[in-house]
């Protein structure tokens, strides 16, 4: 039960730092409690720099293939087009978001893993502790959901804690995070297609609040509803009733296939490197899903460190390269948490005459091509694209 690298967790994140190590030579076992993928389809959206992270394992091009290219995004207010936002600009190789089930994410992530190392994926493990000293790490596991297979412990060089907002390892090695909550409120639903909207991205900004709406794979359209208190068990008919109120656009409730709710917090871990424990993606940092950013800033995350990785465990364990990515990745996460509040403060309800002064703020910067350039460049995050690139080349320049 040795390996150079335990990466708790079997999430994308987890999955896609454990592949880039196995392809390096790094013996990599992976911890995941769940025993089976979650199909509840959750994040949607990768975003081009994020998608050149995956290219690195040769499974981007299957992506798209499978997924939605977004190549715009359409604002509309009260039955009108107030702007429109190409993305033809933001990358040569990936010039669209991407919309594709995270389901269908882990299961080609999981595939490259199994392909490298059939053994490298442990499921229906739960941690109990972690350990760590000057030069290596533990980690004592029992079987979830009290199966009978037992426990034991796994020793490695590090342990990095890929497990989440509610990330066991944090407690454990007692990070505390600096926490904000806000008064958003979101229901959110997948249906069947009946739109003239294609591939776009189209956000209704309307005085009752935001809806957002994205295409998905299968001719699906996800829905998602800005509200002002908890959703408190909306079923699909309310949700669809919530859209075509705002937007006149009548989802049909029978052919549902995702419904979920959720209110809207972040929270950013006070140190991401404890020892030899180093904590990726949301165990790190929580951020809003509005604008779908989280996942991506993980995968960011697992890029800049895999290097760092595969220097420590050939002996070349070097601090201060840690602390320079963990202030690195903190400042990301702070501008993704900036963004993420702008979005939301854009769907937030307004009285009809501030509504229409807003929108036509909003017509006038989309007439701008650079500003158009600029905003389309924010939303897609190639701000992180070139922050990540410089913490790498910082990163392989430090001594070992």
């Amino acid at each position: 039960m040795n390996a150079d690298v335990v990466i708790v967790g079997g999430g994308p994140v987890g999955l896609y730092l454990a592949a880039i190590l196995l392809r390096q030579g790094v013996a990599v076992r992976v911890l995941e409690q769940r025993s089976d993928r979650n199909l509840h389809s959750r994040a949607i959206g990768i975003h081009p720099p994020a998608l050149a992270a995956l290219d690195q394992l040769g499974i981007a091009g299957r992506m798209v293939a499978d997924g939605v290219a977004i190549r715009s995004g359409l604002a509309v207010s009260r039955g009108r087009a107030v702007g429109r936002m190409p993305f033809a600009g933001v990358s040569e190789a990936f010039p669209f978001v991407l919309s594709l089930p995270q389901y269908r994410t882990e299961q080609l992530l999981e595939e490259q893993v199994h392909a490298l190392d059939s053994r490298a994926l442990v499921r229906g493990t739960e941690v109990l502790d972690v350990a760590y000293d000057g030069g290596s790490a533990s980690v004592s596991v029992t079987s979830a959901g009290g199966a009978a297979k037992g426990g034991g412990t796994f020793r490695a060089s590090l342990v990095i804690g890929a497990d989440g907002p509610r990330s066991r390892i944090r407690d454990l090695i007692g990070v505390p995070v600096r926490r904000k909550t806000y008064p958003d409120h979101y229901v959110m639903g997948d249906f069947a297609d009946h739109t003239q909207f294609g591939g776009r991205a189209v956000l209704f900004l309307e005085s009752g609040g935001i809806v957002e709406s994205f295409p998905l794979p299968g001719a699906l359209r996800r829905w998602v509803v800005r509200l002002g208190r908890p959703a408190e068990g909306a079923g699909p008919e309310e949700l669809a009733r919530l859209v075509e109120d705002r937007t006149g656009v009548s989802p049909d409730p029978a052919t549902n296939t995702m419904l979920s709710a959720f209110s809207v917090r972040s929270s950013v871990a006070r140190r991401t490197v404890a020892g030899r424990v180093i904590l990726v993606g949301d165990a790190a940092h929580e951020i809003s899903p509005i604008g779908g950013q989280g996942m991506n800033l993980g995968w960011l995350d697992a890029q800049a460190l895999a290097p760092l990785i595969v220097q420590a465990v050939n002996g070349r364990h070097d601090p201060e390269a840690f602390r320079g990515y963990e202030r690195n990745r903190r400042q990301a996460a702070l501008r993704a948490r900036r963004q993420a509040e702008i979005n939301m403060l854009l769907g937030r309800p307004l009285p009809a005459p501030v509504l229409a002064l807003r929108n036509s703020v909003i017509g006038a910067a989309a007439e701008s091509p650079a500003v158009n350039q600029w905003v389309a460049g924010r939303f897609t995050m190639q701000q992180e694209s070139r922050a990540t690139r410089v913490s790498g080349s910082s990163s392989r320049s430090c001594p070992g």
